[in-house]
């Protein structure tokens, strides 16, 4: 079994002689003038859903940020230390993106934690008193009385529209979609059949074709 430290380096070098190698003018650009994306994507931490992968972004293209179950936690006006909602502010107000997209996906642990009852056990640590933030996304998707096969697909599309419906509890966010000059998008990616659905206004989801 290779190292974690040899699997690194390995990594690194191979990026030195492929990636890197063809886009060396744009890395020194980058470096040099700094970053201009018109995209944030709020995605999932999970390994197996990387959202350049997924939209074939090269580097500047894309701000990415990504946490357990893609949550977009509701505006706190407490001292806490936000991670996610200082990249939001950060995006609008810095780098005045142009488009918000909050990405599921297929087979989410986070979102199956929430399921089997994790935002409600005090002893679920970090990842618990995190996954309390969708406690009611859940509560809406058992309200639907929906089939429990069809229970972690629903409520994944749900967290998404939810976490879309947080971004709007920040004045920045507010503001810019008022203006026009930021949009909202909802996204979910299946992992199996790498398909991607895109949310219309009303929170519908339809499939993209990829043909």
């Amino acid at each position: 079994m290779t190292h974690p430290k040899e699997a690194l380096i390995a990594g690194y070098k191979s990026f030195r002689a492929g990636d890197y190698a063809e886009q060396k003018s744009l890395y020194e650009t980058l470096g040099t003038h700094g970053q201009n994306p018109k995209i944030m994507i709020i995605a999932c931490a999970d390994s197996r859903v990387d959202p350049t992968d997924i939209f074939n972004a090269y580097p500047g293209e894309m701000f990415v940020v990504r946490n357990v179950a893609n949550i977009v936690p509701p505006l706190d006006p407490t001292g806490g230390y936000h991670g996610t909602s200082a990249s939001i502010e950060f995006a609008v107000k810095a780098l005045k993106v142009e488009c918000i997209v909050v990405m599921g996906h297929e087979s989410c642990g986070g979102i199956q934690g929430c399921l089997q009852g994790m935002g409600q056990d005090e002893n679920a640590g970090y990842v618990g008193r995190w996954l309390s933030l969708i406690n009611g996304v859940r509560e809406t998707v058992v309200g639907r009385k929906v089939p429990e096969d069809e229970m972690q697909f629903e409520m994944e599309l749900e967290n998404v529209r939810q976490s879309l419906t947080n971004l709007m509890t920040f004045d920045f966010v507010r503001e810019a979609v008022a203006n026009k000059t930021l949009t909202l998008q909802g996204a979910y990616f299946s992992i199996i059949r790498a398909r991607l659905l895109l949310s219309d206004e009303a929170g519908v989801f339809s499939e993209v074709e990829s043909v």
